[in-house]
């Protein structure tokens, strides 16, 4: 497999593509509590457009990541929740690495101090991921949601930015 990994922003364009890495996700059960893909219209207008970036390995999207705001109150307008997915076929290959360190690197550009993260307990994976670029464990939301007649975790991470501050 090619390990040349390109990162770039994506675009309505690449949505086809995005959203069946995303509903592979959703088929984990451990990646996220939504159920359905949504439209790009609905997905659109509530992530931030200067903070979505693909992974590109031999012309295929491997993976993607963006920003969602926590609140539209003016107090959190540099806080920010992050999505990051990554298709099966590419998944353990380090990719994740890179589009959450260019995430970081983003989301600073835009003036964000603060990254969250919601990820189910048993996702290791992921928490892991997280810690490895500076992700603390701030604490837990316990049986916060019902998927699939399940009660589930919820372990919130932040990173705070030593650059925004």
């Amino acid at each position: 497999m090619d390990t040349t990994i390109k990162i770039t922003y994506f675009t309505q364009e690449d949505w086809p593509t995005i959203s069946s890495i995303y509903k592979e996700g959703i088929d984990t059960g451990i990646a996220t509590f939504e159920t359905q893909i949504p439209t790009w219209e609905t997905w659109d207008v509530s992530h931030i457009k200067s903070c979505r970036i693909k992974a590109i390995s031999k012309n295929t999207i491997a993976g993607w990541a963006a920003l969602s705001p926590t609140s539209k109150r003016e107090v959190y307008k540099g806080v920010a929740e992050v999505s990051i997915y990554i298709t099966s076929k590419y998944r353990g290959l380090g990719i994740g690495k890179l589009l959450l360190y260019k995430l970081i690197e983003e989301s600073e550009k835009g003036g964000f101090s603060t990254l969250q993260a919601g990820i189910f307990r048993n996702n290791k994976a992921s928490i892991d991921l997280h810690k490895s670029l500076g992700f603390r464990e701030i604490g837990y939301r316990e049986k916060v949601a019902k998927l699939n007649n399940v009660w589930y975790d919820n372990i919130l991470l932040e990173r705070r930015s030593k650059i925004i501050i």
